[in-house]
């Protein structure tokens, strides 16, 4: 049994972080049988709607999540544009005044459809890249008896000061923005949007990515001007509202899973976490190096940590290269077939 249309859950009135939303919406997805006991949980990241597939890589027959072995659910992150977010969610919360959303937000309000809508009693497994990731990272801090394993692809429990400081980069640029109008537009604020991404493209890929040319992408683009043009803004122009990427943004600064429940003690948080975990950082990446996530995995208490070797930086664990794609799902096969 396969269900891959598009569905909302509508919540009803919700109390989150940055204040109410009168009718909050969570966009979701089903594959598999809801019969099977072992169910996926596989939420988006910044930059990706479901709508445009963009948890495919992962997610299909003869794919590590398999529909035929797995219950899967992909999930979209509020402020998306398919979950509420200020571009769906009408006056007086929309736009500039959608209030702000917190990771933990998103994991409670999917945990609502798991269980309340689903029927879910237990959770086999969350996966989630970047963003995605970081929602895996709080799903067995906020719910501990309900998850079993996770898996951190280019992501952080806690975002680190450096990202916090590098976010403030394209969020001063919109808001500079001549046509972003303090969230106010009325028209779409290209110029915003433009500047945002740019900042996005160059930390989304490592040095050695562009000093190897690899934007021209075997020949399709003649240059990295026409890259940056074709593949992120005229992408982004099209698919994504500015409020909402401010949303997104605002949810990534201010990532922490030990705001929860520990005080802050970022230690104590990993260290607490019962479910076993797989991280996968990549070898390049800008915003989640390495280093970063040893010094996470040293506080875990049941993990493992595999370094994808690769130059495509933090976009190795998005699915954009075939030889990344098959390192992780190699290694999610393995974990997900454990005992």
């Amino acid at each position: 049994m396969q269900n891959t249309i598009i569905q909302y859950h509508h919540h009803g009135r919700l109390k989150v972080a940055g204040g109410v939303l009168p009718d909050a919406v969570t966009a979701y997805q089903t594959y598999g049988d809801p019969n099977n006991e072992k169910v996926i949980v596989f939420p988006t990241c910044n930059g990706a709607k479901l709508g445009l597939g963009s948890q495919d890589y992962l997610v299909g027959e003869g794919k590590v999540l398999d529909p035929n072995k797995y219950y899967i659910v992909t999930f979209a992150l509020f402020c998306n544009g398919e979950s509420s977010s200020p571009s769906n969610t009408p006056a007086p919360y929309g736009g500039a005044n959608f209030p702000f959303i917190s990771y933990e937000d998103n994991v409670r309000a999917q945990y609502a459809v798991l269980t309340k809508h689903l029927g879910m009693r237990k959770l086999f497994c969350v996966i989630g890249f970047s963003m995605g990731g970081q929602q895996a990272y709080h799903w067995p801090v906020v719910f501990p008896d309900f998850v079993q394993r996770f898996v951190i692809i280019c992501a952080s429990a806690r975002t680190t000061p450096h990202v916090r400081c590098l976010l403030e980069g394209p969020k001063a640029a919109m808001f500079g923005s001549k046509d972003f109008a303090g969230g106010h537009y009325q028209s779409t604020p290209q110029h915003g949007i433009r500047a945002v991404v740019r900042i996005y493209c160059a930390w989304s890929y490592s040095q050695a990515w562009f000093r190897e040319h690899k934007y021209l992408m075997n020949g399709e683009y003649p240059d990295l001007d026409t890259f940056i043009r074709e593949r992120w803004e005229e992408r982004y122009i099209a698919y994504w509202d500015a409020n909402d990427m401010i949303g997104l943004l605002n949810t990534w600064q201010n990532g922490d899973i030990s705001i929860i429940r520990d005080g802050g003690d970022y230690e104590k948080a990993l260290k607490s976490i019962e479910a076993k975990g797989l991280i996968m950082p990549s070898r390049t990446d800008l915003y989640c190096p390495p280093d970063d996530s040893e010094i996470e995995f040293s506080h875990l208490r049941d993990a493992e940590l595999h370094v994808i070797p690769t130059v495509w930086g933090h976009l190795a664990g998005g699915g954009g290269n075939p030889a990344d794609v098959i390192f992780i799902s190699e290694k999610i096969k393995e974990f997900l077939q454990a005992p």
